[in-house]
């Protein structure tokens, strides 16, 4: 999904102001955006359509995935300084933000791959408000699942749900209010719970912060053909662990809402 012009206007009036007088640049220029420090691209379809609107020439040199290094060209500008110099601090700003969405999925990526090939890394909801599309591509880019994109992508069964009607009638409720096209996922607290969860109806069962003993636990007990996915405060450092656990899917909140942005320079040619 492209970034729209009505986002890109609200992203440059945000940086502009009322009155730019720092920008009011005469002739024409080019530019480059330069990485800084190692890591993964991404963003760079944001950071062009900034330039694009701008009236600005714009190609990229690298794409959403791509492995950077230091010194490595992203994307070349060319055309009126001013303008240039208008986009430059947005476009750096969303390229710099989704590489560092990109660069710590992939490191969760292959952080899980040293014990397993098979379980997925995933984003979650908590993104940035008006990013979330940035942020789901960036993660995307890192090699990770979106999850959900938004609330109509799959029916979550969570705690509060449970806590007002029950995990069986909450999810016979929303079974019988779902299309059959969307699946449901139920979150449970106790190993003991996953069974129930499947038994009443649910495709995944969200194993929600478990040491990963108890996430083994929890997928022992399921049923073949039950999604297992495990979330809930896990870092860096336990992705292997829970890799190591047999689950099919694990969720990070710090894809999102913790990723170091990436340092990117933009320089206009002397």
């Amino acid at each position: 999904m492209r970034v729209t012009d009505r986002k890109i206007e609200a992203w440059l009036h945000e940086d502009v102001g009322h009155r730019d007088v720092t920008n009011h640049v005469p002739g024409e220029t080019t530019g480059r955006l330069v990485a800084k420090e190692s890591g993964v691209a991404a963003g760079l379809d944001a950071a062009s359509a900034v330039f694009d609107y701008l009236g600005v020439d714009c190609e990229t040199t690298v794409a959403a995935g791509d492995r950077i290094e230091e010194g490595d060209t992203l994307l070349e500008v060319a055309g009126e300084t001013a303008s240039l110099l208008r986009g430059e601090r947005v476009a750096v700003n969303v390229a710099g933000h989704s590489s560092g969405v990109a660069t710590a999925t992939r490191r969760a990526v292959d952080l899980a791959r040293e014990v397993s090939d098979d379980v997925a890394i995933a984003g979650t909801r908590k993104t940035t408000p008006g990013l979330r599309g940035v942020e789901k591509r960036a993660v995307a880019a890192g090699g990770g699942d979106t999850h959900r994109l938004t609330l109509s992508g799959m029916v979550m069964v969570k705690d509060n749900h449970v806590a007002e009607m029950g995990l069986e009638e909450a999810v016979g409720h929303f079974r019988d209010e779902k299309s059959f096209a969307t699946k449901i996922e139920v979150e449970v607290e106790r190993p003991a719970d996953a069974p129930r969860a499947a038994e009443a109806g649910a495709d995944i069962v969200l194993l929600d912060n478990m040491t990963p003993e108890e996430v083994e636990e929890g997928i022992e007990a399921l049923p073949d053909g039950v999604l297992a996915e495990a979330s809930g405060g896990i870092g860096f450092a336990d992705v292997p662990d829970y890799a190591a656990t047999g689950v099919d899917v694990i969720s990070m909140g710090a894809l999102t809402h913790s990723a170091d942005s990436l340092d990117l320079s933009f320089r206009t040619e002397e």
